[in-house]
Parts: structure tokens; C-alpha cells; sequence
């Protein structure tokens, strides 16, 4: 078989690149609603200060040029509109050349976000859609046959992804080993779903099998895909099967949708058919009649070899004993290394933050708590599905307690998040559900720091609740304005 030639992945290609375009959409959709508090020139983390201190080479940005709140929303848009467009089918109708610019212009757009996001996009999934979406750009448009290199390099990354997450558990966490930390990590995972509770209550034996599940799509199915044919056929389906139970039980992200569209390179065109036979579905016919350029063919071939020696790096960090997880080599993001929860925290904590209007503090001071839209909080709320969209602001709220209490110092963006609540910053409530002080922003906030675990099925039936918390103590103590720009945080 030709390498350059996947005339058998036609369909294989259409339905990856549907896939990858409503990911591409999700992020930039999150972009568009979060980025200028997050990170615009009033934001928590402002990329413009972030800016002074990195140079085109070591985070390559479209905003080293220029930045502004407006441009970086333009950014955003433009993004979203491509991915639209690729989504509906324009973009591979498109002249090849036009098909490719447009795959490019997406992985530009959103490297440029990446790479000025800071804490906001630091996360596995952002550096897995880049290097997803930069092969993307080397499987060309509906009238030329997909390189079948290029889905085998797609593999590749489901490989490292699912084997990498796979090691680093077996590495981090006894309980991995012992196979109890579903015993755990529904409770304590970053943002439960409506479904956590449920899985949470599950016998403990079925907790036993997900984690045997988990180890075997992680560590033996991946292998798989290296087996042309049927063999790779259902190692993808074990994998898309098996994120499709982490979507059913948990908030995470896009990751597991990402993975999912990554995992359906795994099915040939003959395989995508009988799949949709068996569900009386039917895809369009579609053909790729013309041969790919010269140009285009040396571009692949370029492309190739330049992902296996990138790759040697991110494969010695696999088998080492100080293995990273989640970590980029080089500032393109093109071939990086994976991995989830090599440690699963037993208990849950959570950070509430609190405000009060009343002037003097007293021991009757009444607070009232800011809503968050997805990490835990009022204990009667049901946790809410979010994911595949990303919030942002609620990931990072859930690494707040790591450091424990009182905390060795605040990070920039939670003093800064202090202060945006006591100016009754706009844009900032946007990122919140909600703000307990509509009319004129609060004289004093706090934050508590509380123990959280969910209710037994007894305690659900009789309270409605589906959490227990536990006051712990005191996170931040009430603060004014005055008080944080007496202390020098005043951003």
C-alpha cells in the first residue's frame, strides 16, 4: 500500500474532520465567553504584562504583534467561524491549497491563545488539540485521497496519549495498583456531573472493574491500532467505549471528545459502513478521484519524518522513572506527552468564596456566597453537566486546596479574583452563576475552606442534598480594597 495514498480512510477522513472541527469550535467558543476576564488587559492574568516577559520564540503568538481585548475576540471569532465552516463541510470543498490554509489558520489561532493562556491553558487537552489539529493539516480536502501516513500518525497519538496516562497512574497512585481509586475519584474528581453521584454509589466490585477497564484500554488496547484491519478496529472501539463512560461520569473538558475522534482513525471506510449498517444508518458516498500535488506529497512526507524524531523525546519521558505528565517539548506544541490523575486525591475540599456589604465586621456579619457555574457549592445543587465545554475559572478553583490552609501564599490570579469581586468587575461575574451583589459590589470578601463529600443514598432521600460540607477553616480572611492594596497585590 501506498503510504501517501489512503484511498481507504476517504470516509475515515470526513468523519475525523467533523469530529475535529466541533472541537475546535467548543475551544474557541470558550475563548469568545472567557478569555477577556480571564486574560484580557483588566483580565486575572493579563497577557499583555505576560507579554514583557516572553519573547516570539519561547511562546509563539499572533499577540506579540498586538493585543487587544477587541483583536483577541476577533481571534476567537475568526477561529470559530472556520471551525463552523469545517464542520458543515465547506472547508473540504475547498481547492486543496484553500482546504489547507484553512486547517492552518485554525491551529495558528488557537497555538496563539495557547500560548499567552498561562495557568488558564495549562491543561493536557490544549497541547493534545494542537498536535491533533497540525496533522489535520496534511489530510487534504474531499478530492484527494488522505495520506494514510498521516492517520497512522494520528494513531501514534492516541497511542502515547492512552499509554502514557496509562503508565503514569500504575506509577503515581497505589491505589491504581490496588484498584480502588474509583472508590475515590468520582467524588473527588475536578467537576462531577449529574451522574457522579450515581457512579459514586456503585457496588465496590464495579469500581474493581472500571479500574481493570481503564488499565486495559490504557495499557494493552493501544497496541491494537499497530494491527491493520479488524485488530485496530476494536482496540478503537474499546477506547472510544471506554471515554464514553468517563463523558457518562464526569466533567472533563473536551478530552474525551477529542480522544474519541482521535480513536475513529482507528475504523477504515469498510468499517464506518458496517457500523452504520448495523445502526440502519447511512453515510454519503464519497470518493477522492484526483492525486495529491507533488508538493503536497513531499510536504507529508516532510511532516512525517519530522513527528517520529519529535517523537523520541516524548517516548523516553514515557519510560522514565521521573515521568512527566502533560508536558510540551518545543513551543508548537506538535508532539507532546500525556497523562491524568497518576494521583487521586481521597478527600474532596473546596474553596467558597464569600462577600458582605455591611461596613463593620461582626460576629452576626452576614455573608453571602458567590455562585460558581460548575465546581461544587450549594450543597442542594446538583452537580451540572458542563463538559465538552471547558470552565476555566472552576478547574483551577479545585487545585486551590492542594496547598492546604492557611495556604504558603495566594496565587496572583485568586488575589486578583479577590479584588475584581470587591470592584464588582463585570466582565469578572460573567465567569460566575452568580453575584449576590447586584446593585453595588461587596466592602469585604473571604474565602472558607470547606470539606466536601456526597451524601449517602439515606441522607440524599432525606434532605435532598447531594453534598455534605464540613467547615475546615479559613482560606483567606476578609479583605477590603483598601486591605489588598495596602499589602501591594493591587495588579
Amino acid at each position: 500500500m501506498d503510504i501517501l495514498s489512503g484511498s481507504t480512510y476517504v470516509l475515515t477522513r470526513l468523519v475525523f474532520q467533523r469530529g475535529l472541527a466541533l472541537v475546535y469550535l467548543l475551544a474557541f467558543i470558550a475563548a469568545i465567553n472567557q478569555f477577556r476576564p480571564l486574560l484580557g488587559e483588566r483580565g486575572l492574568l493579563p497577557v499583555p504584562k505576560f507579554l514583557q516577559h516572553v519573547s516570539f520564540a519561547q511562546a509563539p503568538s499572533i499577540f506579540h504583534l498586538y493585543f487587544s481585548d477587541r483583536f483577541a475576540l476577533v481571534v476567537a471569532w475568526l477561529g470559530a467561524i472556520l471551525a463552523i465552516a469545517a464542520l458543515i463541510g465547506l472547508v473540504e470543498r475547498l481547492p486543496l491549497w484553500a482546504s489547507v490554509g484553512a486547517w492552518v489558520a485554525m491551529w495558528a489561532l488557537y497555538l496563539s491563545i495557547v500560548n499567552v493562556g498561562q495557568r488558564w491553558y495549562a491543561f493536557g487537552w490544549e497541547s493534545l488539540l494542537l498536535e491533533t489539529g497540525f496533522l489535520a493539516i496534511f489530510l487534504g480536502n474531499r478530492a484527494t485521497a488522505p495520506p494514510a501516513i498521516i492517520i497512522w500518525l494520528l494513531r501514534w497519538v492516541v497511542v502515547r496519549l492512552e499509554f502514557g496516562a496509562g503508565l503514569i497512574k500504575l506509577r503515581g497512585d497505589s491505589c491504581w495498583r490496588d484498584l480502588t481509586c474509583l472508590d475515590y475519584h468520582h467524588e473527588t474528581q475536578p467537576m462531577p456531573n449529574p451522574l457522579s453521584w450515581f457512579f459514586h454509589h456503585l457496588p465496590r466490585p464495579l469500581h474493581r472493574l472500571e479500574v481493570l477497564g481503564n488499565h486495559f484500554a490504557q495499557l494493552v488496547a493501544p497496541f491494537g491500532l499497530f494491527v491493520p484491519g479488524r485488530v485496530a478496529a476494536i482496540a478503537g472501539g474499546v477506547m472510544i467505549a471506554t471515554q464514553g463512560w468517563l463523558m457518562l461520569s464526569g466533567n472533563f473538558a473536551f478530552l474525551n471528545l477529542i480522544t474519541i475522534v482521535l480513536a475513529l482513525t482507528a475504523f477504515d471506510d469498510a468499517h464506518l459502513r458496517a457500523i452504520a449498517g448495523f445502526f440502519s444508518l447511512q453515510f454519503p458516498t464519497v470518493t477522492a478521484s484526483l492525486a495529491e500535488p507533488p508538493v503536497f506529497r513531499a510536504a507529508v512526507l516532510l511532516v512525517s519524518v519530522l513527528i517520529v524524531v519529535l517523537s523520541i523525546r516524548p517516548v523516553r519521558n514515557m519510560f522514565s522513572r521521573n515521568q512527566l505528565m502533560n508536558a510540551s517539548f518545543e513551543p508548537l506544541h506538535l508532539v507532546n506527552t500525556y497523562g491524568a490523575f497518576g494521583s487521586v486525591t481521597k478527600e474532596r475540599y473546596e474553596i467558597v468564596l464569600e462577600g458582605t456589604d455591611e461596613v463593620a465586621l461582626t460576629s452576626s456579619t452576614k455573608w453571602r456566597e458567590y455562585g460558581f457555574k460548575g465546581k461544587p457549592g450549594d450543597p442542594r445543587r446538583r452537580p451540572p453537566q458542563v463538559a465538552p465545554y471547558h470552565l476555566r475559572l472552576d478547574w483551577l478553583m479545585w487545585f486551590l486546596p492542594f496547598n492546604g490552609y492557611p495556604p504558603p501564599g495566594y496565587e496572583t490570579w485568586f488575589v486578583r479574583l479577590a479584588q475584581k469581586l470587591l470592584e464588582g468587575d463585570r466582565p469578572t461575574f460573567a465567569l460566575l452563576r452568580t453575584n449576590p451583589f447586584p446593585a453595588s459590589p461587596p466592602q469585604y470578601v473571604r474565602a472558607r475552606y470547606y470539606q466536601y463529600r456526597f451524601t449517602t443514598r439515606k441522607e440524599r432521600e432525606e434532605t435532598g442534598a447531594w453534598w455534605n460540607c464540613t467547615l475546615v477553616g479559613e482560606y483567606l480572611p476578609p479583605v477590603s480594597r483598601a486591605d489588598l492594596q495596602r499589602v501591594g497585590k493591587n495588579p
